[in-house]
């Protein structure tokens, strides 16, 4: 009974949630938008904490930022901006394109799940933008905790062509990313390709595009096995 009355309360408040938000042209819209943005994203709580932070030389990584934030990033020099929400009709999404359009950021939108392990080909997509990205850069995510702190290990990874245990440091509780939840599977695939190394040295990009395997690590994730049990070659 109590699971669900609640379950209608959360039916009801995501789409209470969904029905407005994705309007900023007219002075209504876009009040509603900055409501949306500010109680349904959280953004009143980004105002003061940024979870932002250097991760190599002219590359930071940060939680959703602000207007006001944007404006900083900018006259720090930074050009590129990594959205890896991916884009989105709701007020964030629309707040984050008017900031970076008006301040001659360069917006990228790559979008990966914080709870999932992502397809190979959206993982690519954002290797193939870091390289691309004029620099300096900053890639973010919602809490920059999870999403953001994975593509911070992949771009020591891969670019820095730092150790594993140096580049998993990532995703860490100084970040506010929590393993023991199902955000963990971000630490799940690493430990993956560090067990992989066991059966041949493979680089973590190769590994994404030839043996990478989504639904199977997710899987053994699910069921808390061993990284051994998804990591050898198939």
């Amino acid at each position: 009974m109590l699971a669900k009355f609640w379950d209608r309360i959360e039916t009801a408040e995501r789409r209470f949630r969904r029905s407005f938000g994705k309007d900023i042209a007219s002075p209504r819209g876009r009040l509603g938008a900055w409501l949306h943005y500010h109680l349904f994203d959280h953004a009143f709580l980004r105002s003061f904490w940024t979870n932002f932070h250097e991760v190599a030389p002219g590359v930071y990584r940060s939680n959703q930022p602000t207007h006001r934030r944007f404006r900083t990033y900018a006259r720090m020099g930074i050009k590129t901006v990594i959205n890896l929400r991916g884009e989105d009709k709701y007020s964030y999404y629309l707040f984050e394109k008017e900031a970076c359009d008006r301040l001659g950021l360069t917006l990228v939108d790559a979008k990966l799940m914080a709870r999932q392990a992502v397809r190979a080909d959206r993982i690519i997509a954002v290797i193939d933008a870091i390289r691309a990205a004029e620099r300096p850069l900053v890639f973010h995510c919602k809490s920059g905790a999870d999403r953001t702190g994975f593509v911070g290990a992949l771009y020591l990874l891969i670019f820095e062509g730092a150790s594993i245990q140096y580049a998993k440091k990532q995703l860490g509780i100084r970040y506010i990313h929590l393993d023991w939840t199902k955000t963990g599977v971000q630490d799940y695939i690493i430990d993956v390709f560090a067990a992989r190394q066991g059966y041949g040295e493979i680089g973590f990009e190769d590994w994404i595009r030839t043996e990478y395997d989504h639904k199977r690590l997710q899987k053994s994730f699910d069921a808390r096995l061993p990284p051994n049990d998804a990591a050898k070659p198939t």
